[in-house]
């Protein structure tokens, strides 16, 4: 396993960015239609095709789903992911029509020191034809981590954000996998110092090995957040929960809805009236169904940790670039 989301089988991940502009788009494409839902606990979420996945309506099955930077504005990525479908030929039929559906999530990156200047001409739309063109090159298993796709400009309230991936499998041979671009309001670590919340869901030392400290740093309780300098909805956690098990709508729901949990471990504070926080949920279907409600309860556990671990690799694995307005964990705590 390769600790990333593509450790489940059937998908695809591309990413594009601009630095100029420091903001970028994540596509998750599976490589046939994927059942998949939501779960929103965040009080600024923006959406785009979020209220299909409720179990209730009709539509079972997405074609891709999009993370992207940009706010409002970064929703037209899911128009360049479904166009580029739509020339494959992908999307759900209606007679001789074809509509690829692709719900799609933003988080505001607007004031991260990129050139937001683009007047009319909003590159998000471009932003996701790229993706969609990433995923395809190679083998669509591998991508970039840290300062990459829709993590790309992200922030929290005293680190760079960033683009995090895990993995992990479940006794009965499931494979979770978590994707998520941090732009949090709160922190990923403990105070002032180096320690992640997500330390203890930590796996061969995927960031850093640093563990938990002794003690809880002076401070590490504090709220501190991005509040200063910043309206609402100036923030968002965004990821999407991938396993390979058969699960329904329903279950794809109470497994976005645990994987909740891996926010509120990795992030002080989480959830918040200023954060969208949600996550998407998909599977791909590759495996039988949990055999009973115990499978069940471990999936979402797993799922629970992965996020977690997720969020703390996006952090860990974040680049300086010129310009940023938040230093890299790695700048302050070089590694190794």
């Amino acid at each position: 396993m390769c600790n990333l989301i593509t450790d489940v089988p059937g998908l695809r991940i591309g990413n594009a960015g601009d630095d100029r502009l420091k903001s970028g788009v994540t596509v998750v494409l599976p490589d046939q239609p994927a059942t998949a839902s939501i779960a929103i606990m965040g009080g600024a979420p923006g959406t785009r095709d979020a209220s299909l996945l409720a179990p209730e309506q009709t539509v079972q099955q997405i074609d891709a789903l999009v993370l992207s930077g940009g706010s409002a504005f970064g929703l037209d990525a899911g128009s360049g992911v479904q166009a580029e479908l739509a020339a494959m030929g992908r999307g759900f039929a209606i007679g001789p029509a074809r509509v690829p559906i692709v719900p799609t999530a933003i988080l505001f990156d607007l004031l991260n020191g990129g050139d937001k200047d683009w007047g009319r001409n909003n590159p998000y739309k471009a932003l996701g034809r790229q993706a969609v063109d990433a995923a395809f090159e190679g083998d669509g298993l591998d991508f970039a981590l840290g300062s990459a796709g829709a993590g790309l400009g992200a922030t929290t309230a005293n680190l760079k954000g960033g683009l995090g991936s895990a993995s992990a499998r479940t006794r009965s041979g499931a494979t979770v996998g978590a994707l998520v671009a941090v732009n949090a309001l709160g922190r990923a670590t403990m105070g002032d110092g180096p320690h992640f919340w997500a330390a203890a869901f930590e796996r061969e030392g995927e960031f850093g090995g640093l563990g938990l400290p002794a003690s809880l740093p002076e401070g590490a309780t504090d709220v501190v957040t991005k509040l200063d300098g910043l309206e609402a909805g100036g923030n968002t956690t965004i990821a999407v929960i991938a396993t390979d098990a058969a699960l329904t709508k329903p279950e794809l729901t109470r497994l976005a809805v645990m994987a909740h949990d891996g926010y509120a471990r990795a992030l002080w504070p989480s959830h918040t009236a200023l954060d969208g926080d949600l996550i998407f949920a998909l599977s791909t279907a590759r495996e039988p169904a949990p055999g009973n409600l115990v499978d069940q309860v471990e999936l979402g556990a797993l799922a629970a940790s992965t996020m977690a671990r997720a969020i703390a690799r996006a952090i860990y694995l974040a680049s300086p670039a010129p310009g940023d307005t938040k230093p890299c964990w790695s700048q302050l705590f070089p590694r190794g």
